[in-house]
């Protein structure tokens, strides 16, 4: 007989899938309501966030190692144990339960009764829980902190075991978020009066006009603001980018690698869609997004081009912004899924494409005008590093601008010619961005 579907049913079917493919399906959840659907999202990024942790326990329960389960008692064991140690709402004979039922249904009641056993067992030692004690000192990081060794070697080389431990406990902490007012659709004071009547706890930023934080995103989409095109989540340090690119009215502005629109909307924000904006992608899945949410959000100013930034041929522009793709080592918080999706090779990759990219880009700006290059990265390669080849690549065309009017002290670097925020420093998402003009 199919269990009851329920967060946490769902929520394993995610997490299989995830080990699967290492793609995570959240229409998975659609059946569920609003709020349950949330409580998805909330244990598949919990649960990726300590995944190396909650693998050692099991491990250490099991008569069958880690790596010799399906997927699919490997994740329910996960779901089961991060609910007894690290929700204190659910009571242990519920997860246990739960636990035990999903398996007999995916995989027969002999599974059933292994998964109830190793619970029970974990239960009755669980406040004396063993903790990881390997030798070797980067695979003990890794597993305490739930982070891929070879991204443990590189942090703890290059930012020294203290603060990289810091960085480690805020990508394993809730994130805060943001939303951005759409002052294309209302005014900053009406929407912060309709947050009050809402009952809603808000910070205004000092960094950035128009943005807020939130305990959560919740209340937004239960009440429809983000439907209705007045807001939009946005983290402080994504709004960063398109502002330093000090879009005008009347300029012809491209927003390269676009999908799924956040700084194109922001863009034509800026410039009270007055501006002519390009937003180009590859994905048609992605764009489709983008149209919608420009719609959604009054940005008609927005055209759409789908196509390879390499292989397109487009007039000079004022203004291009290149968000570029990346490894996401900044957002790990809000997408626990990316540090078990990237290695090293896949930064590689990720540097090879974003120096393609950005000398197409480069070549896409008119004298006098201005390219922003930014990244959701704090990798050296993936930034900094591709400015100095551009610009030896370049004869000194471009020249990077100070960005002291735009952004606050803490976050300049590069003698203020560059910012970089981080988690553990800034208390939002880890981004990268400069600000270059075109001289000759």
């Amino acid at each position: 007989m199919e269990p009851e579907l329920s967060a946490r049913s769902v929520s394993v079917e995610i997490l299989i899938e995830f080990d699967r493919e290492k793609n995570l399906d959240y229409s998975l959840a659609n059946e569920l309501d609003t709020r349950e659907k949330a409580q998805v999202r909330e244990y598949v990024q919990n649960i990726l966030r300590k995944r190396s942790y909650l693998d050692f326990i099991i491990d250490h329960f099991s008569s069958i190692g880690i790596e010799e389960m399906k997927p699919e008692l490997k994740n329910i064991l996960r779901l089961s144990i991060y609910d007894m140690l690290f929700m204190d709402s659910t009571p242990d004979y519920a997860a246990i339960n739960e636990a035990v039922e999903i398996a007999k249904f995916m995989l027969g009641s002999k599974t059933g009764d292994l998964v109830n056993a190793i619970l029970r067992n974990m239960q009755r030692e669980e406040g004396a829980l063993p903790k990881p004690a390997f030798k070797d000192r980067t695979k003990l990081v890794a597993t305490t902190f739930s982070h891929p060794e070879w991204l443990v070697a590189r942090w703890n080389k290059r930012f020294g075991e203290r603060e990289a431990f810091q960085l480690y406990q805020a990508n394993n902490s809730r994130p805060n978020y943001y939303v951005r007012v759409n002052t294309i659709r209302t005014k900053p004071e009406n929407f912060e009066l309709r947050m009050e009547k809402m009952g809603i706890d808000f910070e205004a930023s000092d960094w950035l006009p128009n943005f807020y934080k939130v305990d959560s995103v919740q209340p937004f989409i239960e009440k429809g603001l983000f439907a209705k095109g007045l807001c939009h989540v946005q983290d402080l340090a994504a709004g960063f980018a398109p502002f330093i690119l000090d879009p005008q009215p009347d300029e012809k502005i491209y927003d390269l690698c676009a999908a799924p629109g956040t700084k194109s909307i922001m863009i034509a924000d800026l410039t009270e869609a007055k501006s002519d904006i390009l937003s180009v992608d590859i994905s048609a899945e992605r764009l489709e997004l983008l149209a919608e949410n420009a719609l959604n959000f009054g940005a008609e100013n927005i055209k759409i081009r789908r196509g390879d930034i390499l292989e397109l041929s487009l007039p000079l522009a004022d203004a291009v912004l290149l968000d570029a793709p990346c490894t996401g080592t900044g957002v790990l918080s809000k997408r626990a899924d990316l540090r078990w999706r990237r290695d090293e090779q896949g930064l590689k990759n990720a540097v090879e494409l974003q120096e393609k990219l950005l000398e197409e880009a480069a070549n896409m700006v008119k004298l006098g005008g201005r390219l922003v290059y930014s990244t959701c990265s704090l990798e050296p390669e993936e930034n900094m590093e591709q400015i100095h080849k551009l610009l030896e690549k370049m004869d000194d065309n471009f020249e990077l601008q100070p960005l002291e009017d735009f952004v606050p002290e803490e976050i300049l670097i590069e003698d203020g010619k560059a910012y970089q925020t981080y988690p553990h420093k800034h208390g939002c998402d880890g981004h990268f961005g400069v600000l270059l003009k075109r001289v000759k």
